[in-house]
């Protein structure tokens, strides 16, 4: 008997081809990106706006680092741009050139083959179930080996949905600073939590070189396909790697342009903001109160469960689900993550309303 594939939160196609269900009768909850879609103001300019592919973006990529500055109260001088948040990885590891790096996990992780490539050794620091997988910022500094280069945080994490505060953050950062330690931070999912400012660490740039915040807008602004990503860093010398290795026109101008609308939204901002928050909210307090499943606190755009019932696996959950056409996150792929967890990501009320009868009664029996 074939065995099943692994999928991921982004594997609709496969999916829709492996249960022979067409793509549009699938509610994917795997993707974690704004049910919303891309705005229709953006869309709007981007079809008046088409001819802007026939000329070359700015190499310096002035205007939309402005518009990137003003969105996250941060320096232009700090701000990188790139093809996405890979290229701005790949950049970053290879300027470094760490012999070792430590990621907190359990995480999606793309850096294993980057790391590879320079000749360094990826180790993981893994948050524990125990304590809701919150992180113990002492205990995480004393794992810390001296070899170790670089720092990489993803705060909100994924798939646990649980946040650094940025007192913490900055006690993570000075003491790496004093031992020489570079430290990523992957604010993806930032723009999500309920008060982003508490957990955002853009605000400590000016004060520490030793970092760099990596986001793009993939997921709050429903665009992974226009690869657009920006780095913020106070770290001249290290701006100046990236700017040497990096391709010219890196970004597409009308991703350049695309993005500068979409940072400019704030009727679009505020509104996947409110929705996002409250639909969080009032499924986070339901599934506080059913008894198959422990659910943690959830920062981002999505809610980490784990499976009681005895002999009901993650993948019973997800077949489960994709029976009714709703695509959850079988999170039995993710490294370090033991026992029986499912994750999916706040939708529009409808489909969550779906999503949360169809899994109330075959969980909580």
């Amino acid at each position: 008997m074939d065995k099943k594939p692994e999928f991921h939160g982004s594997d609709i196609e496969q999916i829709s081809q492996y249960y022979h269900i067409p793509q549009e009768d699938i509610v994917s909850f795997g993707a974690n990106v704004n049910p919303l879609g891309l705005s229709e103001h953006v869309k709007e300019q981007l079809a008046s706006n088409l001819d802007v592919i026939t000329r070359y973006p700015d190499r310096n990529y002035a205007r939309l680092r402005d518009t990137i500055g003003a969105y996250c109260h941060a320096d232009p001088e700090h701000i990188v741009v790139g093809n996405g948040s890979t290229e701005l990885i790949s950049l970053l590891i290879s300027g470094l050139r760490p012999k070792k790096a430590l990621v907190i996990g359990p995480t999606y992780s793309e850096y294993a083959r980057e790391l590879s490539l320079v000749g360094g050794t990826l180790e993981y620091y893994n948050l524990r179930e125990e304590k809701d997988f919150a992180l113990d910022v002492p205990d995480l500094l004393d794992a810390l080996a001296p070899d170790t280069g670089l720092l990489v945080i993803c705060n909100p994490n994924n798939p646990t949905s649980s946040a650094l505060a940025c007192a913490q953050l900055e006690e993570i950062l000075r003491f790496c600073r004093e031992r020489g330690i570079f430290v990523m931070i992957d604010e993806t999912y930032a723009e999500f939590a309920p008060e982003p400012e508490a957990i955002t660490a853009i605000g400590l740039v000016p004060k520490y070189d030793n970092f760099m915040v990596i986001r793009g807008v993939s997921k709050y602004f429903a665009a992974p396909g226009l690869r657009f990503g920006y780095g913020i860093t106070s770290s001249r010398a290290f701006l100046d790697v990236l700017h040497r290795h990096q391709n010219p026109w890196s970004l597409s101008s009308i991703g350049a342009f695309a993005g500068r609308l979409m940072l400019e939204d704030d009727t679009y901002i505020q509104k996947t903001w409110n929705l996002i928050d409250s639909e969080r909210t009032r499924l986070f307090n339901e599934l506080r109160t059913w008894k198959g499943v422990k659910t943690y606190r959830p920062y981002a755009n999505f809610i980490l469960v784990r499976l009681l019932r005895e002999g009901l696996t993650s993948s019973d959950a997800f077949e489960h689900a994709i029976r009714q056409g709703l695509m959850i996150r079988d999170c039995s792929s993710f490294r370090s993550l033991d026992g029986e967890y499912i994750r999916f990501c706040i939708m529009d009320p409808e489909d969550n309303d779906r999503l949360m009868a169809c899994l109330r009664g075959y969980l909580e029996v």
